[in-house]
């Protein structure tokens, strides 16, 4: 190999290498698939000692959201785990579930298809549920423990 030819080869190693660099330094994103994706390394149980509004989430969320979402939100075959960094607070504000159920959201994160929106509830019950998930995104470790509690 001449001289000139080692000098052509050094942008393409070095854009390889700092592509290799960032591909397992980045956090993991979404997939693509139906998988629900990465998500925390144990699913929450049911929060201990939560608050009457996080309760009441809690039972709106598991008539109404847990069939495709799963229970504590840990996702079915059927929709995702609200318990990914996907949905957390600066990527999906509360505005976003609340637009979700009122008026469905297309799929964009995942494939499980185009979320319907879920008539019967109130804004209330709607903002107990979003309560309901924060909480269980702190508890898996979404959140950090000692974010404050601006969702309830």
């Amino acid at each position: 190999m001449t001289a000139s030819a080692w000098w052509f080869h050094i942008p393409i190693t070095l854009t390889c290498m700092l592509v290799l660099i960032l591909a397992a330094c980045s956090p993991s994103a979404p997939t693509g698939s139906g998988s629900p994706g990465p998500g925390p390394t144990s699913t929450p149980s049911a929060l201990p000692g939560l608050p009457p509004q996080t309760q009441q989430g809690m039972t709106a969320f598991n008539a109404n959201c847990s069939l495709c979402h799963g229970v504590n939100a840990a996702g079915t075959t059927q929709g995702p785990t609200l318990i990914h960094r996907v949905y957390e607070p600066n990527h999906h504000q509360d505005f976003a579930f609340r637009n979700a159920v009122r008026s469905g959201v297309p799929s964009h994160h995942w494939q499980f298809g185009d979320m319907p929106p879920v008539p019967g509830l109130s804004d209330e019950e709607v903002d107990s549920i979003i309560c309901y998930v924060r909480e269980l995104q702190r508890d898996g470790g979404i959140i950090a423990p000692d974010a404050p509690a601006t969702w309830c």
